[in-house]
């Protein structure tokens, strides 16, 4: 327990029912449902006559359930919640991030959070600490190759993991281009872990002298972290689009142009609703800011069936089947090669655990 003149704050267990229904029976009436597992910490504050003032929780780096009683509001409470949290993350991870709606942009700015870009009207993002957007464009700036002359272009791929269809993709915008920034979603959210996805994509790609290889970092496709609890009211389809809008507003302000980027490429989407209605976004915005949309059509291959277009899921469900000789279709030989080093068990063992969860 802590204490200041005003409040004292309690930690509470989220492992207990009790602790986790108290936060919820104060969340519930004003408009949130609270998700235990979708946290890491957790604070309740109270005043001194053991009201229930306010909450707040953050998950890594994210401060979420930043929620104060209205008759509280006047008062120094969400100061006090913002303030608390955002020094614990800061101990841990040099930086926070908050997801919030635009209409509290001045309440965060005002405890010293800045503003890294907004998706109107539903979403806004902030970060406060010392690894910011930044430091991300030194890195950026550190692996910047000259081209004054010439045409940069930019690829963002999370490659679960890298097949023909990725490597058809870079080869056409290295081809088109004198130089390809490849990003790498760094959030290690898929089946294959980062540094393989990394070294699969490196080797992949070794023949294409123009091509750099660039670390995601937080600010390059970081949906899986992205907490929409405070958008409950919006349609699932809306949500995408404004997560969307805000990933491509921030390549767009902060990396393209410390890279010089004009022209962003893409694979078609035949597959995934979430990804095809992000192209979309990125083909309304990226004109802009002068950026311009290359849409490539998805690599096929001849199959037993005919042709069918490659896409990783196909591979993934291969691995889980067994079915190596169909998984090969799929794959250059390079990410043959590593996952024959021992990975390919791994994976199929990863994804039967996570079947049998769900």
């Amino acid at each position: 327990m802590i204490e200041n003149s005003d409040f004292r704050i309690e930690e509470p267990d989220l492992s207990s029912k009790y602790d986790v229904e108290l936060i919820r029976r104060f969340l519930s009436p004003l408009g949130f449902y609270f998700d235990a597992g979708a946290v890491d910490y957790s604070i309740i504050l109270y005043n001194l006559n053991d009201d229930i003032v306010g909450v707040g929780s953050y998950q890594g780096k994210i401060l979420k359930y930043l929620v104060v009683a209205p008759e509280f509001r006047e008062s120094g409470a969400f100061a006090h919640i913002v303030t608390f949290l955002t020094e614990k993350v800061i101990s841990e991870h040099q930086q926070a991030f908050v997801f919030t709606r635009p209409e509290n942009i001045n309440y965060f700015t005002g405890l010293g959070y800045n503003l890294i870009a907004t998706a109107e009207p539903l979403i806004a993002v902030l970060e406060f600490g010392y690894a910011d957007i930044s430091r991300y464009c030194e890195y950026l700036k550190s692996i910047k190759l000259d081209n004054a002359i010439g045409s940069a272009a930019a690829i963002v791929m999370n490659c679960n993991p890298f097949t023909l269809g990725h490597q058809y993709l870079v080869e056409k915008a290295s081809e088109e281009n004198e130089i390809v920034y490849l990003f790498v979603v760094e959030e290690d959210r898929s089946t294959f872990k980062f540094t393989d996805r990394w070294n699969m994509i490196k080797a992949g790609t070794r023949h294409l002298s123009n091509v750099i290889m660039v670390k995601g970092g937080e600010y390059v496709v970081s949906e899986a972290t992205f907490p929409s609890y405070f958008l409950k009211n919006e349609s699932t389809n809306l949500i995408t689009q404004k997560q969307a809008e805000l990933d491509i507003t921030i390549f767009c302000q902060y990396i393209a142009p410390t890279l010089n980027i004009t022209a962003r490429y893409v694979g078609t989407e035949c597959y995934c609703s979430t990804t095809e209605l992000y192209n979309t976004v990125m083909q309304n915005l990226l004109p802009k800011y002068g950026i311009d949309f290359c849409e490539i059509k998805r690599k096929e291959i001849l199959g037993e069936g005919g042709k069918e277009w490659i896409s990783a899921s196909k591979v993934r469900d291969a691995i889980v089947k067994g079915e190596y000789d169909r998984m090969k279709l799929f794959l250059p030989s390079t990410t043959i090669r590593y996952l024959n080093e021992g990975l390919v068990e791994k994976i199929r063992h990863r994804l039967e655990v996570n079947r049998c969860r769900h």
